[in-house]
Parts: structure tokens; C-alpha cells; sequence
């Protein structure tokens, strides 16, 4: 049985929540909290496998409580957050630096039982995930497989389960003059967006866009699809943000796959952490087409599985710790080394 605790401090909320979770016969309800500070201590009494975790409570709010939690009694935290608050958007990306592990929509109005049943699967697929506390590592030396032959003019970035702090780190530490563009495929649920495009601008010197079908990709600029959408560069080295087709989106194999036809040993593409294997084959492609490639180590992820799956292929070059990829990101912006 998953074990899970669900704090909100609606008690209607927290009721449908319990009443929902309990017709998944994996999962068990061990306690509600009405607050963050009831969180905190229930957490560290219960030691639940899985905690849902509202932002906006009294006493103290969902980051301050994951915050504590993860120091304290670590556990997978799901932030359950309105698409249409602001306040609770930003909580919600705090809650995540953490080390919250998801942010699901809270339900609009609709169908409560086939949300129940889509925020049963995301609990039964974090509870595999090993818990973790954030650490930032000291910086560690470049490997010397990160020679590639010329410099890059676009990058693209893959991550899911943790990628949000991952690629805000990254970002932090690049300059706001960097020469390229950088375009994300962040798998994240609808209607965050927005609020993950405000995170990133707050956590960096680069310009944060959402990417617009036809626009030119910038240097210096960060490019996310907007909600429900892939992004691609078309043959013409402009921006394209159709429709995404699949349950996950959007898709890292697409956009690398785009830099691979478009810029082949002109692009650099990196895997982050992540479940699943999404951007694998992309990758794959861009290192077929002469590009730069690389996932991000396991012991710098908080889920290994798309780095793994990039490695396991033949996609990447090499991997790198997190703290390694701004780094690299310059290196291969400012100059070509010879292989």
C-alpha cells in the first residue's frame, strides 16, 4: 500500500481528496492536515510515503511546510495548486526548489472522479521515486569528452520529474548575454506555464519567453511551448509551437529531433532528470547529425530514468552533474575545440 497524507485546509477539498484516493486499492489514506504546521507534524508522525500538499493554508503555507518537511522527514511532496492564482503558482515553483517532486491543477469544475483517478496515477508513479533532499554540489571540472567541433548556435534542454529547480539552477548560472538560444521541452501539467515562465525570469539574467510559431529564436533568450504544445524549429530556423499530440508534452524527442534535421553539429542537446524516456531518440538523432549531447548524472538527478534511457541508446556523449551544464553550455557557445 502507498501511504498518503493529504493536506488542504478546505476540509470539502480534503474530504473529496480522501474519499477519491480511497477507491484505488493501492493507496492509503493516513491522515489530513489542515494547515502546514498539522503537515509538518503529521509528516514526521506518519512517515507517509506520498504527501498532497496545498499552497495556500493558514499557519504556514505549503512552501514553508515542504520546506520543513524535506529537512526534517523527507517525503515525495505533490503540490496540488489553482492554474489561475498567481500567488499560488509562484508558491507552488517555491515548493518545488524544495523539493517537491510534482504540481498538479487543482479540479475546475467537471468531472471530480476522472481527476481523482489522474491524481491516483501521479501518486502511485512518485511513490517510486526515491526520496531526496536538495543539495547543491561543489563544482566539479568539465569532462574532457565535451570537445565538439565548432561552437553552437541553439541549445535544447529535456527534463520532467524534477526539472523545474534543475533547469532554474542551470539558468541562474548563465550570463544574460549568452549567445545562443535556449529552448525547453519541461513536461509540466496545462496551465502552468505561465507561472513557470515567471519562476525562470525571476531566477536568471536571460530573457524568458513563450514561444511564438514564426519568431526567430534569439540569443540570450529562454523558449517554452505554450500550454499543451510542442516546440520544434522548422526548416527555416524559426520557431514552431504546434498542437501537442500525446499525453506528454511537450515532447524532448521532437524538439531535438528539429535541431538535429535544422542544425545538426550546430546544436547541443542535454537530458535531464526525469521519468520515462522521453527525449532518448531525439537526442539519439542529434548525435547521428554531428551535434553535442549529453544526460545528466544520477547522482544529480532526482529521477534518473530519461538520462538513463539517453545513456542506455547511445544518445549521449557523456553525462554531466548539474552543476557542470551552465558550464558546458559556455564552453561550447564560446568556442570549438577540435575532437
Amino acid at each position: 500500500m502507498i501511504r498518503v497524507l493529504v493536506a488542504d485546509d478546505s476540509a470539502t477539498l480534503r474530504s473529496a481528496l480522501s474519499a477519491l484516493l480511497a477507491e484505488d486499492p493501492q493507496i492509503s489514506v493516513v491522515g489530513e492536515a489542515r494547515d502546514g504546521v498539522e503537515a509538518v507534524s503529521m509528516a514526521r508522525a506518519l512517515r507517509p510515503d506520498v504527501i498532497t500538499m496545498d499552497v495556500n493554508m493558514p499557519r504556514l503555507d505549503g512552501l514553508g511546510a515542504t520546506a520543513a518537511i524535506m529537512a526534517d522527514s523527507p517525503a515525495r511532496v505533490l503540490v496540488i495548486s489553482s492554474v489561475s492564482e498567481h500567488r499560488e503558482q509562484e508558491l507552488s515553483f517555491k515548493a518545488m526548489a524544495a523539493g517537491a517532486l510534482e504540481l498538479i491543477a487543482k479540479p475546475a469544475s467537471g468531472d471530480m472522479r476522472a481527476w481523482g483517478r489522474k491524481l491516483a496515477e501521479s501518486i502511485r508513479l512518485m511513490a517510486e521515486v526515491p526520496v531526496v533532499r536538495r543539495h547543491r554540489f561543489a563544482a566539479r571540472p568539465l569532462p574532457a569528452s565535451l570537445a565538439h567541433a565548432g561552437a553552437v548556435d541553439v541549445i535544447g534542454m529535456v527534463a520532467s520529474t524534477g526539472g523545474p529547480p534543475a533547469l532554474a539552477q542551470v539558468l541562474g548560472d548563465l550570463p544574460g548575454d549568452l549567445c545562443a538560444p535556449l529552448l525547453f521541452a519541461q513536461h509540466i501539467a496545462e496551465g502552468f506555464t505561465a507561472g513557470l515562465v515567471r519562476w525562470f525570469s525571476g531566477c536568471c539574467k536571460l530573457k524568458v519567453r513563450i514561444a511564438r510559431t514564426g519568431d526567430a529564436p534569439r540569443p540570450g533568450t529562454v523558449y517554452l511551448p505554450p500550454d499543451g504544445c510542442d516546440l520544434e524549429i522548422d526548416e527555416e530556423g524559426l520557431l514552431r509551437a504546434p498542437r501537442a499530440p500525446g499525453p506528454h508534452y511537450p515532447s524532448g524527442n521532437r524538439l531535438l529531433a528539429s535541431l538535429a534535421h535544422v542544425h545538426g553539429a550546430r546544436a547541443a542537446g542535454f537530458v535531464l532528470t526525469g521519468m520515462g524516456d522521453d527525449g532518448a531518440q531525439g537526442l539519439l538523432a542529434l548525435r547521428n547529425a554531428g551535434g553535442a549531447t549529453f544526460a545528466q548524472d544520477e547522482s544529480t538527478s532526482v529521477v534518473y530514468g530519461m538520462p538513463q534511457a539517453a545513456l542506455a541508446c547511445g544518445a549521449a556523449r557523456s553525462q554531466l552533474a548539474l552543476e557542470q551544464v551552465a558550464p558546458a553550455i559556455l564552453s561550447l557557445c564560446r568556442k570549438g575545440t577540435s575532437k
